[in-house]
């Protein structure tokens, strides 16, 4: 999810289907995530659906998730208080079902999955601390912040500068989106103008649409045909419609997007794009509460383990390589203000 979802003006110079997209079809790099681990397959693979069990994608309570050694050094950049405790509280806005792969239940409907809580756990392995994943609201991550209640949180969130007046952050994936498309088409799309003439379903008041409607716009300008978007309550209407070639692709986050490529079987991603537009990679990162001390060595942490290759282990198992980065870094350029 890029920034969090805002409204955005509609033009009128083309047709727009006025219904919202909501569940995983309304995640806008920002929402939530989850509890979860790693490897591959595990003890609960006999519990996993068929169509996640032929992805090779654990969906069961058992996780036998990737772990880590302990990287002394970025250990040792922990505030003393937190090294003393030996624990660190990583919350995620899985609460409600959450949103596949980055947070969601697992197939006995309570224990939460996920890549960010792999992640979380992980992280936690190389700062030598116990981690506890709580699951809440969105809303309720940051004021868990705010408060203290929580240490940090790994819940899919965007580094914007406004954010960063308030907070530390600490990369740890690139924040993109990907339109998702019937499988086997030659169509592809690599910049704004591979959308003239075709029918595209988006989520309303979210960054991707916004990139849609400004792509669209200039389409417009630049004579050529404009893209039909469309809008739908929910996400099995947005599936339906996508299987019935009444709208030619579907542009969200990547995360969802990859999920249901993997585990549907039928559509694929045809094109990626920054969740923060042309001009900036939108970049995902570990929240931390601004003067924490906690950023630095969540940056140590995650450089470690993206030594090591378990970083890209966990994300591997949850077909978001992609995502995956060379380097964290602490507060890094975020989406500009908004008027």
């Amino acid at each position: 999810m890029s920034a969090r979802p805002h409204t955005v003006r509609r033009p009128t110079t083309y047709a727009v289907t006025a219904l919202a997209l909501t569940g995983v079809v309304a995640l806008a790099a920002c929402s939530g995530a989850a509890e979860a681990s790693s490897s591959g397959a595990g003890a609960g693979a006999a519990a996993l659906s068929p169509s996640a069990a032929a992805a090779g994608v654990n969906t069961s309570p058992e996780q036998n998730r990737v772990t880590a050694t302990k990287d002394e050094k970025a250990a040792a950049l922990l505030p003393k208080a937190i090294r003393d405790r030996g624990t660190i509280t990583a919350a995620n806005a899985g609460a409600g079902g959450g949103t596949p792969p980055l947070v969601f239940t697992a197939d006995d409907d309570k224990t939460v999955i996920g890549v960010e809580v792999d992640l979380a756990h992980l992280f936690a392995d190389k700062l030598g601390l116990a981690v506890e994943t709580p699951a809440t609201s969105w809303e309720n991550v940051f004021l868990g912040i705010d408060s203290g209640r929580y240490d940090v949180a790994l819940t899919n969130v965007t580094v914007t500068e406004e954010r960063k007046e308030k907070y530390d952050f600490a990369t740890y994936r690139k924040d993109d989106l990907a339109f998702e498309a019937p499988k086997g088409g030659p169509w592809r799309v690599n910049s704004g103008k591979d959308i003239a003439g075709k029918t595209i379903a988006v989520g309303s008041g979210t960054n991707q649409e916004k990139i849609l409607l400004d792509w669209n716009e200039a389409n417009v300008r630049a004579g050529l045909p404009a893209a039909t978007v469309k809008y739908f309550q929910s996400q099995t209407d947005y599936y339906l419609a996508l299987s019935s070639h009444r709208i030619d692709a579907y542009f969200g986050p990547n995360p969802s997007v990859a999920y249901h490529v993997a585990t549907g079987g039928q559509t694929e991603a045809i094109g990626h794009f920054s969740g923060a537009g042309d001009k900036l990679q939108g970049l995902i990162a570990v929240l931390t509460k601004k003067g924490s001390g906690l950023a630095e060595p969540y940056a140590a942490a995650i450089n470690s383990a993206i030594a090591d290759g378990s970083y890209a282990q966990v994300l591997k198992r949850w077909n978001l390589s992609t995502e995956g980065l060379e380097k964290s870094e602490v507060n890094p350029p975020g989406l500009p203000k908004t008027s």
